[in-house]
């Protein structure tokens, strides 16, 4: 049976379900959310719908890494590249600062990974770094130089931006 619908009906909760998850991923979820809407529970395809929202999970905490190795990166050329410092960088470090603040906002319970988030985001944004400023990794600092406090709130300011 298919569950095409004409627009004008809205959806509807399907009889059976016809999409399989790894078929058409975007059509299951259709699916699944009229049954859910329906009230339909015992149709529902329970693994897949746990396996969507672990990863719903996962995406939120890799958001929040990408942000602060987009924020180290920068950092870190900073340090160890003074005289190449620009404005873009000081405007992509409060970019990304405001992305951290924004995914801590909507969801609080990342701030009990932020250490992993710290250590994750060092080691992959050392290693960019490393390569946007021609460097063997190994130039930089192994081990993660800067707290919280210096992601969030140090100063980077350009001789034009005083």
């Amino acid at each position: 049976m298919s569950t095409l619908l004409r627009e004008s009906e809205g959806p509807k909760a399907p009889t059976q379900r016809s999409t399989r998850y790894a078929d058409d991923l975007h059509a299951w979820v259709q699916e699944q959310v009229a049954l859910l809407r329906a009230g339909r529970v015992d149709a529902l395809d329970l693994d897949n719908i746990a396996e969507e929202l672990s990863d719903v999970g996962a995406e939120q905490y890799d958001k929040l890494e990408s942000a602060v190795v987009i924020v180290l990166v920068h950092v870190l050329k900073w340090d160890h590249q003074p005289e190449r410092r620009s404005r873009s960088w000081t405007q992509s470090i409060e970019e990304h600062r405001l992305r951290i603040g924004k995914q801590l906002r909507k969801n609080p319970s990342l701030k009990s990974r932020l250490a992993e988030a710290l250590d994750d985001g060092y080691r992959l944004g050392r290693v960019k770094a490393a390569r946007e400023m021609k460097r063997k990794t190994r130039s930089l600092p192994a081990d993660c130089p800067y707290t919280w406090d210096d992601i969030l709130n140090r100063s980077f300011e350009t001789d034009g931006d005083r």
